[in-house]
């Protein structure tokens, strides 16, 4: 399968070909969690890493593997690791570069969880991050040292719809040395391909657009192939001789592939954050109608960002698309097929007013996920960023007066109707 089809024609057949053993045109759920070894040299060389197959299911898996293949495709990227999350797939992205001591610069602008990840959650690792805002550059290059492993941000930042410079910032990792490591969840590769744009791995929290309909959890990471992981001493468990896998130099082995091969032999065997090849069959036929999808939650998300502008009961909205926001210059740059469909918006009233209108929407669903078919709402403050302080909350556009709105592929006027509703009730 080359490349270098459409993105429309390889959401569909990539990774995916007829079975051998009974031509199956979909991709078989191997519910299966191990696989029989033709011999004892067959088993060794799996294990040595000179051939490519199947051992355990925590590690590889056929089903699974199809989806890390189709997704990497889409990124452009070398290689891709599956796992149980979004929340998993950022600390196997961090796994094979930090070491206790080290830290990473991060964007301020992330969902509340990921913010809680990175500042507390990995100090148990010895890990630390700095948080700046990356429209400040020089604050980002101020914030970097001699133990900094990687720079984190979202491509388009939840819950705000910040777009954020990739360019600007691969640059900066480019000339510091390090990964850019970038959550693409938002936008999907459809919207957004972080790699073109100097991002050295790309981590997706599966369970949004790429399945597309609120069923399965799931998270990957993509690799770019590009990095030169033997340019300087940083990055020992990929440039030296791994310990944890009997002395091989897996950079030296495995080149642009070391990553990926070491993100699966070490990573997966060790953190075991396995993703259910039940739950990979869900997103592989997700993925088949993504760009349908995206076209329609970008569409949708432009008219009701516009409905919202224009309406007096709402102080400010946050959506990208609009030629008011500060973003917008970004978009054509860094996400050419829209602005995605995440986005805040504040409401007259304040916090009692915000709950009110939570309470009242009838067609919008009230739940923390976003990237589903159907229109969801959340107030961030006091649900997914309510373990953030005011200070924190407001830097990542999670201020107690707005809600979060993730656009869904319904009919645009109905969904403009739930909300005018809404709000009426909210503000009375």
């Amino acid at each position: 399968m080359s490349d270098q089809m459409g993105f429309e024609t390889l959401q569909i057949h990539a990774g995916a070909s007829p079975d051998p053993a009974t031509g199956a045109r979909q991709v078989p759920i191997y519910q299966s969690t191990a696989f029989v070894f033709r011999d004892a040299d067959h088993a060794a060389a799996l294990f040595n890493l000179q051939e490519v197959g199947w051992i355990y299911s925590r590690l590889t898996n056929p089903t699974v593997a199809a989806l890390a293949e189709r997704i990497t495709v889409l990124e452009g990227g070398a290689g891709g690791v599956c796992c149980s999350s979004g929340h998993a797939a950022q600390i196997l992205a961090l796994f094979p570069l930090m070491m206790p001591g080290t830290n990473i610069v991060a964007s301020s602008r992330l969902y509340g969880g990921t913010y809680t990840q990175l500042t507390r959650t990995i100090k148990r690792f010895g890990w630390s991050a700095t948080l700046v805002d990356f429209d400040d550059l020089d604050a980002v290059k101020a914030a970097i040292d001699e133990n900094t492993r990687a720079i984190f941000c979202e491509s388009i930042a939840n819950p705000g719809g910040y777009i954020t410079d990739l360019d600007a910032i691969g640059k900066l990792a480019d000339e510091a040395g390090l990964p850019l490591i970038v959550d693409n969840t938002t936008p999907t590769p459809y919207l957004c391909r972080p790699i073109e744009h100097g991002a050295t791995l790309v981590v997706h929290s599966t369970t949004k657009y790429l399945t597309g309909n609120g069923t399965v959890t799931g998270g990957v990471v993509i690799d770019s192939g590009k990095f030169d992981w033997s340019a300087s001493d940083k990055f020992p468990s990929l440039s030296q001789p791994e310990p944890a896998y009997h002395g091989l130099n897996f950079h030296s082995a495995l080149g642009p592939m070391a990553y990926t091969f070491y993100t699966i032999a070490v990573g997966m065997r060790d953190l075991g954050m396995t993703m259910n090849p039940q739950g990979a069959h869900y997103t592989l036929m997700g993925i088949e109608t993504l760009s349908l999808r995206m076209d329609r939650h970008v569409e949708n998300a432009q008219k009701v960002a516009k409905w919202l502008e224009s309406d007096d009961r709402v102080e400010k909205v946050t959506y990208a698309g609009l030629e008011s926001s500060p973003y917008y210059d970004r978009v054509s740059r860094i996400c050419p097929k829209g602005a995605g469909a995440l986005f805040t918006f504040a409401v007259k009233g304040g916090y009692d007013a915000c709950v009110k209108l939570i309470d009242s929407v009838e067609l919008f669903s009230h739940v923390a996920n976003l990237g589903d078919a159907r229109s969801l709402i959340i107030h961030s403050a006091s649900t997914t960023h309510r373990q953030l302080s005011d200070e924190q909350r407001e830097a990542s556009g999670a201020s107690p007066n707005v809600v979060r709105v993730s656009i869904g592929i319904e009919s645009a006027e109905d969904i403009i109707a739930d909300l005018d509703q809404a709000l009426a009730k909210a503000v009375s």
